[in-house]
C-alpha cells in the first residue's frame, strides 16, 4: 500500500468543468432537494492542508461522510490527493477502499474481537484504544506475518477510548523495540472548538511527551477545530471532518470554509389561516393575524429537528422563500413542516416550488443554533427521501 503523502499537492492542475451526479428518488416525486457540492469539500481539505503544512491532511468521512454520501466525497478527495482517511467502522472501510484504492484507512472505533482478519483483507488499519485489543492484534500480525499497519490511540483527556498515559509510557520501550505494526500515534481533543479551555493545553502537553516516548513513529492530534489552535496541535496529521462539509470550526467567528450543501423543500400546499387559529400538533402556533402558511414535504424523518419547531413563546427555523426569510411555524412533525409566508404575495408561492431550508445566509450551523444542537448532527441526520444531486 502507498505511503501517504506529506501535504496536499497544491499545484494541481485547474480542475474540470463542473459536472453533476444524482442519488435517491427522482427530483419530480422527492419532497427536497439535497445539493452537495464536491468541489467546495476539496477546497475546504486544500485550505486546511495549506492551514497546516508541513503536516499532512487526512479526511474524515465517518458516517457516510457526516450524511453527504461516503463514496462520492471519498472518491473525490482521493482523486484530489488525499492519501489518508478515518472510517468509524468496518463496513465503511470496505465502501472506501472500493473507491479509494491505495489510501490508507484508519478505523477509529478499532479491533472488534475476532474482526483483525477483515482488516487484512480490505488492508484497513485499526485505531488500538485498549490493552486488549493490541494484545489481539499482536497475535495476529504475528501469526499471519500481517504488516498492514495500525494506530495507538492514547487517551489524553477525553476518557472515551484510548491507552492510559500510564500505559502507554510502559509499552512505549517495546513498541519503539518492535513497533507492534504501529504506523500512527494519536489522541483527541476534548474542548478544541473552545480555543480557551484549559484542556486544550493540558492535552497538547500529555501528548507531547507522549510523543517524545514514541519518537519516529508520526503522530496526530488534531481534529477540524484543534488545526485552529495552531503549530503545538498539527503535530505530523491532522483529521478534519466537520470542516471539510461547511460546518465552522471556529464558533463565534467568522467561518473560514466554504458551504458545502443546500436544502430545498417541496411545496405541497398553501393554505390561509385565520387570526387565532393553531397550526399543527398541540397547538403550539397561533396566527396573531390573518396569514398564508406554505406546508413542505420534509419532517424529523428526513433530518428536521423537532427542537427547530416555532412556537408562541419560541421563534424557530427559518426557511427563504422568493428570497425572503420566513419563519418554521408549528410543530415538525414526521414528514411535513409549516411555514409562515406572512406579507408575501399570494401568487409568488405555488404548488410544487421549492423553497430553501438551508443555504445562502441561511447555513447549516444557523439550522443547528435553531434545533438547540450542532452542526454535525444536522448533517448526519438528513434523510434518504431527497433527490440528492452532486456537483462538481
Amino acid at each position: 500500500m502507498a505511503e501517504s503523502a506529506l501535504a496536499p499537492d497544491t499545484g494541481a492542475p485547474e480542475p474540470a468543468p463542473a459536472r453533476e451526479a444524482t442519488a435517491g428518488p427522482p427530483a419530480a416525486e422527492a419532497g427536497g432537494i439535497l445539493t452537495v457540492n464536491l468541489a467546495a469539500i476539496e477546497e475546504n481539505w486544500r485550505a486546511l492542508g495549506r492551514r497546516v503544512m508541513p503536516s499532512e491532511c487526512a479526511a474524515v468521512v465517518k458516517a457516510d461522510a457526516y450524511g453527504l454520501g461516503l463514496e462520492q466525497v471519498g472518491r473525490h478527495l482521493w482523486r484530489a490527493g488525499c492519501r489518508t482517511f478515518f472510517v468509524a467502522d468496518l463496513a465503511e472501510a470496505r465502501r472506501l477502499r472500493a473507491v479509494a484504492p491505495d489510501a490508507a484507512i484508519y478505523v477509529l472505533n478499532g479491533l472488534i474481537p475476532n474482526t483483525a482478519p477483515a482488516f487484512a483483507e480490505i488492508e484497513a488499519r485499526p485505531v488500538i484504544g485498549s490493552m486488549p485489543e493490541l494484545a489481539e492484534w499482536d497475535t495476529f500480525c504475528r501469526s499471519q506475518d500481517w504488516h498492514g499497519g495500525a494506530a495507538l490511540h492514547i487517551d489524553t483527556g477525553m476518557n472515551r477510548l484510548g491507552i492510559s498515559v500510564d500505559d502507554a509510557a510502559a509499552l512505549a520501550p517495546r513498541i519503539r523495540a518492535d513497533n507492534h505494526g504501529i504506523t500512527l500515534l494519536m489522541s483527541h481533543f476534548a474542548s478544541s472548538q473552545s480555543p480557551a479551555h484549559p484542556l486544550n493545553a493540558t492535552q497538547i502537553a500529555v501528548f507531547r511527551e507522549a510523543r517524545l516516548l514514541y519518537r519516529g513513529i508520526p503522530s496526530s492530534l488534531a481534529n477540524s477545530s484543534g488545526i485552529f489552535l495552531g503549530g503545538p496541535a498539527h503535530c505530523d496529521m491532522v483529521r478534519p471532518g466537520v470542516a471539510l462539509y461547511g460546518v465552522n470550526p471556529t464558533p463565534g467567528k467568522r467561518n473560514p470554509m466554504r458551504p458545502v450543501i443546500e436544502l430545498q423543500l417541496r411545496v405541497l400546499q398553501v393554505r390561509a389561516i385565520p387570526k387565532g387559529a393553531s397550526v399543527g400538533y398541540d397547538g403550539v402556533w397561533t396566527a396573531r393575524r390573518a396569514t398564508r402558511i406554505a406546508v413542505v414535504a420534509a419532517g424529523y424523518a428526513d433530518g428536521l429537528m423537532r427542537s427547530a419547531s416555532g412556537t408562541d413563546e419560541v421563534p424557530g427555523a427559518e426557511a427563504i422563500v422568493v428570497g425572503q426569510r420566513c419563519p418554521v411555524i408549528g410543530r415538525i412533525s414526521m414528514d411535513l413542516t409549516a411555514i409562515d409566508l406572512g406579507a408575501l404575495p399570494e401568487t409568488v408561492v405555488r404548488r410544487g416550488d421549492l423553497v430553501t431550508l438551508i443555504g445562502g445566509e441561511l447555513d447549516v450551523d444557523a439550522l443547528a443554533d435553531k434545533s438547540a444542537t450542532v452542526g454535525y448532527e444536522v448533517l448526519t441526520s438528513l434523510g434518504r427521501r431527497y433527490h440528492r444531486v452532486y456537483r462538481g
